[in-house]
Order: structure tokens, then C-alpha cells, then sequence
């Protein structure tokens, strides 16, 4: 079969390694500019060199055992670590969390920095849709795996039950803010968890293979994020860099950097499924937010996908 998947992040890819294994041919389509999804790095320029920073999943675990063989060839690779930091169990790409994701994507028919915003289909498959124009190629089969919200817009011509899946599975969201330091702060904390404002904070420099300043991811709490969504980036800093400081009882020189992303889909829900496949349409669905909010789930869920198509 000739088949479309709509998103590039781990859910996507996982389910093209499976696919493109049993000799179908996969194309992916993605509306960001490279590989990443939640597991995204950012990369800034300073005056004392670049930083990173790792600003969508800060860590993976490996539960399942089948994954835990895919985590162990990425080490093998030099594309996964452990991080003590966030504990025993806690592994992260390297050099940057997105390693794995680039590794994955490389081998693949990707088309980045491509929104899908429709979907047709006739007697002789599914085409995409682009900003109002319709893509020529034709496809057997179409899958979504992007976020639940996302997948309900592109669900509600076609499939009223999935779509009532994605509807009731929402996201949060999720503030995001980057600091790096010329300096390293004078503390031992590598990480702060379950703070009302701050839900997670960590020396990102601490992980394996990161090198350049000292520098720092800091995550608001969802219920904090939802009741500043639509602060500006500048009262975001301030006051994360201000409840950082208070926690970390140190004062915060003037930043190298200091930089806020908004994720408005950053923790999935939860749908109590692994994956969904309409075969008269000939369409599935695939991401973390059918199992749940891990990094983990996302490739288990593509994974599902896939071999429900295979059978």
C-alpha cells in the first residue's frame, strides 16, 4: 500500500518503521520546520558559545520490553542516555533530546514545514489538503498521529466516533522558559518537581553529552500555564525566573538567555486505547494521548497501529 501519515513525531515514525518494514511504501508530512515533536531541542546562539536546550519532554522511560530494546539500540547508537539527575529510570537523546527522533526520521520520506489542514477521499484513495489546495498523490491509506485536538479537526468529516475520542481527550498546556547563565548558579539542585507554579525545573546542562553554559529548562505547573496562557512572553520570564530563584534560594544573574515557548498541546490526555482503525476507510489514528502522557506511549502506540493494519 501507498500510505500517508499526517505528523512526524515518535507515534508517526514508529508506525512507518513497522509499515515500511513489511514493504509499504510511507510518506510523512509535518507542519514544523524538523524532526522533534514533543521531544524537540532548541538551539540559540550567545557571546560565549550556542546552548540547548531540551524544551518539550525533559526525560523517557523505557517500560515496555519491546521498547526497551529499541532504547537500548539508540544507546548503542550514541542517540540515547541514562540521566541520573531525574532518576534510575530516566533516559534522554544525545546529544539533545530530539537525537532519537532525527535518527528515525532520516530514514524515512519526511516533508517537513507542511501543515495538513484537510483530507479527501475518492474511489481511488485519500489526497491531503494544504492550506486550501489539494496535494496531487494519491494514497490507500491515511493516519493521524498528532495531537488529539488536531486529529479532531481533520477526524470531523470522516469518522464521528473518533472523533468524539479526540474531542473528550484534551491536552494541557504548558509554559516553557530558557535560561542560560555565562556562570553556574551556585546550587546542587539538578531538578525541582510538583511546585504550584513551577510543576518542573532542571539544569538541562547537566545531561550526558550536553556541553556550552550553564543552562536551565523550567516548566509551569498545567494549572498554572492554563491561567497565564495568554500572558506575553516577558511576564512569563518574570515570573518564572522569580519563583526559580525562591526555590533554588540564589540569586539569578542577568541571563545569557532567557526565552519562553508556549505549548499549547504539552501533556497529552488519556483515551484508554492503544490505537484506532477504521478499515472501510481505511484510516487510523495513532499518538501518546490514546495511552498516556509518556514519551513511551507514543511509540507503543504507533507501534499498535501499525501491526492492526498488518493483520
Amino acid at each position: 500500500m501507498k500510505i500517508a501519515i499526517v505528523g512526524s513525531g515518535l507515534s508517526g515514525l514508529a508506525c512507518a518503521d513497522q509499515l515500511v518494514a513489511a514493504g509499504h511504501r510511507v510518506s510523512l508530512f509535518d507542519k514544523a520546520r524538523g524532526p522533534g515533536g514533543r521531544m524537540s531541542t532548541r538551539r540559540l546562539d550567545t557571546v560565549v558559545g550556542q546552548v540547548s536546550f531540551d524544551h518539550g519532554a525533559q526525560y523517557f522511560t523505557a517500560r515496555d520490553q519491546a521498547f526497551q530494546t529499541v532504547v537500548n539500540q539508540w544507546q548503542d547508537n550514541g542517540i540515547a542516555a541514562r540521566w541520573p539527575g531525574a532518576g534510575p529510570d530516566a533516559w534522554v537523546g544525545v546529544p539533545a533530546m530530539n537525537a532519537p527522533i532525527k535518527a528515525l526520521a532520516a530514514r524515512h520520506d519526511v516533508t517537513w514545514s507542511l501543515r495538513i489542514d484537510g483530507l479527501v477521499k475518492n474511489d481511488d484513495g485519500w489526497q491531503l489538503q494544504s492550506d486550501g489546495q489539494i496535494i496531487e498523490t494519491l494514497f490507500d491509506n491515511v493516519i493521524l498521529a498528532i495531537p488529539a485536538e488536531q486529529a479532531a479537526d481533520l477526524l470531523a468529516s470522516w469518522d464521528k466516533d473518533f472523533l468524539a475520542v479526540a474531542a473528550h481527550t484534551v491536552s494541557a498546556p504548558c509554559w516553557t522558559l530558557m535560561l542560560a547563565f555565562a556562570e553556574s548558579l551556585q546550587t546542587d539542585k539538578i531538578a525541582v518537581r510538583d511546585d504550584p507554579v513551577i510543576g518542573w525545573a532542571a539544569r538541562n546542562s547537566d545531561k550526558p553529552g550536553r556541553t556550552g553554559p550553564d543552562s536551565w529548562v523550567i516548566q509551569a505547573s498545567p494549572d498554572w500555564s492554563l491561567e497565564h496562557l495568554e500572558d506575553s512572553q516577558d511576564q512569563v520570564i518574570s515570573i518564572l525566573s522569580a519563583r526559580l530563584a525562591d526555590i533554588l534560594g540564589v540569586a539569578l544573574p542577568d541571563p545569557l538567555v532567557a526565552s519562553a515557548h508556549r505549548w499549547r498541546y504539552a501533556r497529552s490526555g488519556k483515551a484508554d486505547q492503544n490505537a484506532l482503525y477504521n478499515e472501510d476507510l481505511k484510516m487510523g489514528v495513532c499518538g501518546d494521548w490514546l495511552i498516556g502522557p509518556r514519551v513511551e506511549c507514543a511509540w507503543l502506540s504507533g507501534t499498535a497501529l501499525a501491526r492492526i493494519i498488518l493483520a
